[in-house]
């Protein structure tokens, strides 16, 4: 299939593989290329010294193997409350790096450095607003961050996102994000001018991720009505599955918390501890046989009902893709 996605990424199907925190991994990366589509991970699942240098020299390597259309890339939170995030930009533009996912902040520093080697950045967008101001920046593409989506969901349907996008930047490509799990949703996505999809729940529920079998178990058994938003992890509202730890410790910010995060003093450091700790929580709950269970997920997990390989997923999504398409022109044939 061809897109302005496909073309700009030289890709063989319009699918990133959405990065994902402390999910994403090198397995998962070099199988979604190898399937021909653009993988992505968080920059911050690499926080030890030379684990990220290591990994981008692997997947360059990997790359350049290739027998298909199919990259990386990485995502970097451009907050000031990112510790890491100077270093690890600066890493990846040394390594060139393909393309870049912005979120949660300002991404002028990404765009004028990744443009200056000639790799793409696509920007996390939840509205019009932020969109105009990446799109003045020079941004490559927006990552339309709907209802539904796993992580940082946005507060507004696609179906009314992606239109509005798309007709205010006719130009810039749209890259739909929240509740896509199967080729319909691709499909559907499409007709209302997104370019390609970025899907994250349903990788999460596949052979080469590393997190535990309960995790992966619980994307599978999940209904859409089990997936709730949080402000306990990073301070931004976040999307899980409503298991008894999560209830357990509330889902809102104390009136406390809230103030010191909105407090010009006290926010970036207070916001900084936040994350941190949270990070912390969901780097155990990932573990086997623990009970901190802090599991990022979007409503998609309605439609996740196996454990199967990356290379199975895409194949599926391709193939499904093409079935709906096959149906709606019978549909508009009767």
């Amino acid at each position: 299939m061809k897109t302005k996605l496909t073309a700009l990424l030289n890709i063989d199907f319009p699918i990133i593989m959405a990065p994902m925190f402390l999910v994403s991994n090198e397995a998962m990366i070099i199988a979604g290329m190898k399937s021909g589509i653009a993988a992505a991970f968080p920059t911050l699942n690499y926080r030890k010294e030379g684990e990220l240098e290591h990994i981008l020299n692997k997947l360059n390597v990997e790359k350049n193997k290739l027998s298909v259309k199919g990259t990386y890339g990485v995502n970097l939170i451009v907050q000031r409350s990112n510790p890491l995030y100077e270093k690890h930009l600066k890493l990846c533009v040394e390594k060139k790096v393909p393309y870049y996912i912005t979120s949660l902040g300002n991404p002028k520093q990404v765009i004028e450095q990744a443009h200056s080697y000639g790799a793409k950045v696509f920007c996390d967008v939840t509205n019009i607003e932020h969109a105009q101001k990446c799109f003045e920046l020079g941004c490559d593409g927006f990552i339309a961050v709907g209802q539904g989506a796993g992580g940082h969901a946005g507060p507004n349907p696609l179906q009314i996102l992606i239109p509005s996008l798309h007709g205010t930047f006719p130009n810039t490509p749209v890259i739909a994000a929240g509740g896509i799990a199967t080729g319909a949703g691709i499909l559907s996505m499409l007709a209302l001018g997104a370019t390609g999809v970025s899907i994250g729940t349903r990788f999460i529920a596949c052979t080469e991720a590393s997190v535990n079998d309960d995790y992966k178990n619980a994307i599978v058994d999940s209904k859409m009505s089990d997936i709730v938003l949080t402000e306990k992890i990073s301070g931004t509202p976040c999307t899980i599955i409503n298991t008894p730890f999560a209830q357990k410790i509330g889902l809102k910010q104390n009136w406390l918390e809230k103030t010191l995060s909105k407090n010009s003093t006290t926010k970036k450091y207070f916001k900084m501890l936040v994350q941190l700790r949270g990070m912390k929580k969901m780097e155990q709950s990932v573990k086997p046989g623990n009970y901190q269970t802090l599991w990022c997920a979007g409503q998609s997990v309605e439609l996740i009902h196996d454990v199967i390989s990356c290379k199975e997923i895409v194949d599926r999504l391709k193939k499904e893709t093409t079935e709906s398409y096959q149906v709606l022109m019978d549909v508009m044939n009767e």
